[in-house]
């Protein structure tokens, strides 16, 4: 097969790109000369500790802030979001850790939460809540998820579980880009397979997705391409069969900064080994 057949998906313009973007925040630095791709039916990971500037990434990407340098296109289009609402309308959809629901609500109203469909007219109109409810609970097997009651608070549900209704509901409503903001940060083992499983299924549902993670084993599980980024600008970048666990752990930890860490507690360990008692 020729190289131009191989890269055939590659001819489609990525459904977002970003290209050398930086921003600052009065005389801070919080992102400089940084690049991303995100494609349909790909994860990009993007790795980084606190402070990486992986928060300031998504929120441009989300429209929550605008870049001051660089550019940022969605589907070959150059474009700067003004708001979380325009860059829905452009089809990202943004899932933050602090999941906005009302709890004590049942799962398929927060499913719909301001997007409610409603059936009559005049005084008569009123939501159309067996449609929601029907709607919910299909969407949710779609993506393998089987809640035991759609009417029952959306509180009651684990964390992975509230997640899987929000990646489900960003499904639904039509979003071509899904960024997840550290969907395990907050979960046991179990919880996030589980997450991580329907993060998959929207890939496979033909998503581009941005996984916003500080853990590395959670990354390569899932990652189709590596963005690491330490203090605002990019550290590396590499495609999931370019790079081992191992390497990506190093090199997300520091790389040489940790091997010049190990070498001065090795010396420290080595001082205080012959220091003569008191």
């Amino acid at each position: 097969m020729s190289d131009v057949e191989d890269s055939g998906a590659e001819t489609e313009p990525a459904l977002v790109s970003l290209c050398g973007v930086g921003k600052r925040f009065g005389g801070v630095r919080a992102l400089e000369d940084v690049s991303l791709e995100v494609r349909a039916g790909e994860i990009t990971c993007v790795l980084g500790d606190n402070g990486a500037g992986k928060s300031t990434l998504i929120k441009i990407i989300a429209g929550f802030h605008q870049h001051d340098s660089g550019t940022l296109t969605i589907e070959g289009v150059e474009s700067r979001p003004a708001s979380p609402r325009e860059a829905l309308d452009l089809g990202i959809a943004t899932v933050y850790q602090d999941l906005a629901v009302v709890p004590l609500m049942p799962v398929w109203r927060n499913f719909f939460l301001g997007s409610e469909p409603r059936k009559g007219v005049g005084p008569f109109r009123r939501l159309d809540v067996d449609f929601m409810r029907r709607t919910t609970r299909a969407q949710l097997l779609r993506l393998g998820i089987d809640l035991r009651d759609v009417d029952q608070p959306i509180g009651t549900l684990s964390g992975g579980e509230r997640q899987c209704v929000a990646i489900a509901r960003a499904v639904y409503f039509g979003a071509k880009v899904l960024i997840l903001d550290e969907p395990t940060a907050a979960l046991g083992v179990k919880q996030s397979g589980m997450v991580l499983k329907y993060v998959a299924a929207a890939r496979d549902e033909g998503l581009g997705v941005v996984l916003i993670t500080h853990n590395p084993h959670h990354a390569h599980l899932v990652g189709d391409r590596f963005v690491l980024l330490r203090r605002g600008t990019t550290v590396g970048s590499h495609a999931a069969d370019a790079i081992t666990l191992e390497e990506l752990t190093r090199e997300m930890a520091g790389g040489s900064d940790l091997d010049d860490l190990r070498h001065e507690l090795r010396r420290h360990e080595g001082r205080a080994a012959v220091s003569p008692p008191r």
